[in-house]
């Protein structure tokens, strides 16, 4: 498979990156600044220099792509950003022009509540403390599933809860438009692994898929 992946130097595009090669697909990873990928993976994949906000600038890295990921994320910590929102509105305009059709998105559980969590965390946990914690942050994402949502894309949006940099797990459990029970973390491993799992589901498309550990 053809792949393009977005926030390829933050630390899930960077096992997307690794698991993708690994597996034998062709992977295209924009970035800012290539120095930024290990040496290894810069001459595995094929890296382009880009603005993620200019869509003119990245519609060749996904034009003839058989699907895009992206790992998008801030580094302001929970400060104001539109980060997530501005590059996925960005991203979806290139592949409207280029006639690419399949996306994947990073977002984050922890920004909705459903029947899939337990009590405590359904009305205490996320609305009393995480949600407040990371205000800003969920408020980029959300806007940035909404504009997926309404895009006219095969999308799948993708919500893990807190991610870890440990050793992948090598299993991990998923939901469709619920949360999963009890998923309180994931490894970014593990995450990947998902990730690229969903990539030829049809089912997926157009829906929430939660993953955790």
């Amino acid at each position: 498979m053809r792949l393009t992946v977005f926030g390829a130097t933050g630390g899930t595009g960077l096992h997307v990156l690794r698991q993708a090669l690994a597996a034998g697909h062709t992977v295209t990873a924009v970035v800012r600044d290539p120095a930024r990928l290990p040496a290894d993976l810069r001459g595995l994949a094929e890296v382009v220099r880009a603005d993620v906000m200019d869509p003119a600038a990245i519609e060749p890295a996904v034009k003839g792509r058989d699907a895009v990921i992206t790992a998008m994320g801030s580094r302001e910590g929970n400060r104001p950003t539109t980060v997530c929102a501005d590059s996925v509105r960005s991203i979806m305009a290139a592949m409207e022009a280029a006639g690419t059709r399949r996306l994947l998105m990073v977002s984050a559980s922890g920004l909705a509540t459903d029947a899939g969590d337990g009590p405590l965390t359904r009305y205490v946990v996320k609305p009393l403390i995480v949600q407040k914690l990371l205000k800003h942050a969920f408020a980029d994402m959300t806007e940035a599933e909404r504009r997926v949502r309404a895009g006219g894309l095969d999308w799948t949006i993708v919500r893990p809860p807190q991610l870890i940099d440990k050793p992948a797990k090598g299993t991990y459990r998923r939901a469709t438009d619920l949360n999963v029970r009890g998923g309180l973390r994931i490894t970014r491993a593990d995450l990947a692994t998902a990730l690229l799992d969903l990539l030829a589901e049809d089912a997926s498309v157009g829906h929430v898929v939660s993953v955790a550990d």
